[in-house]
């Protein structure tokens, strides 16, 4: 499926500030057709989570939203991040999302490198000043990167573009929205993968990303 996509938001189950239908509608309007709905999770609540997203799945529709029910896994210990994924998966997860290394919060050196060997997870967030190594090893296992209109975590959108190129690894733009003021229209998500260093043909192709042939959906 393609169209407008966002593949990294929070509702007020974590630290959104919006309930996961809001959040859908709002989107709805904007344009979206696919967005998940990636609340931050821990082994506490990653099974609840998934849980009361897919709750919404049928509301969502009725908004011609596909709602896709994930999770962020945050600030987890870089050993447990491949179990938590699984297990995320096993459970019904159509998008496994690991916070990255942003140069903005005090994630656990070893988690970039954690999520790009995880066949489980789908899309490294903000991952900071990822290295060639772990962009290739993301590619490898069908990984993407993540370039993020938030605030902080966006100041390394440039170098993640540089390394995704020489790595071959697909690329992803995603708002990272907790906010109604968060929501991107397609200018505004044109206008984050082109500051990040995207030619027009390469704004194109990333915001177009087929998501159902990414996700294997």
């Amino acid at each position: 499926m393609s169209g407008m996509y966002d593949l990294h938001t929070h509702s007020i189950l974590s630290d959104g500030e919006m309930l996961p239908i809001e959040l859908v509608r709002r989107m709805a309007v904007t344009g979206y057709t696919t967005v998940a709905v990636t609340d931050h999770a821990d082994p506490s609540n990653a099974e609840s989570l998934l849980a009361t997203i897919a709750l919404v799945r049928e509301s969502a529709d009725l908004f011609g939203v596909r709602l896709l029910c994930g999770i962020e896994i945050t600030h987890v210990p870089p050993q447990q991040i491949a179990s938590l994924a699984k297990a995320a998966k096993t459970r019904g997860a159509d998008i496994v999302v690991v916070h990255g290394e942003t140069p903005v919060e005090p994630v656990a050196e070893g988690t970039n490198h954690a999520a790009c060997g995880c066949k489980y997870v789908d899309v490294l967030a903000h991952p900071g000043l990822i290295t060639l190594k772990d962009a290739k090893t993301a590619a490898k296992n069908g990984i993407a990167l993540e370039l993020t209109a938030r605030g902080g975590h966006n100041r390394t959108n440039g170098h993640v573009v540089q390394v995704a190129r020489q790595a071959g690894c697909q690329l992803v733009v995603d708002s990272d929205a907790h906010a109604p003021h968060d929501i991107m229209n397609e200018r505004a998500k044109f206008i984050v993968a082109k500051g990040a260093g995207l030619s027009d043909r390469e704004c194109r192709e990333v915001l177009s990303l087929n998501i159902d042939d990414f996700l294997g959906l």
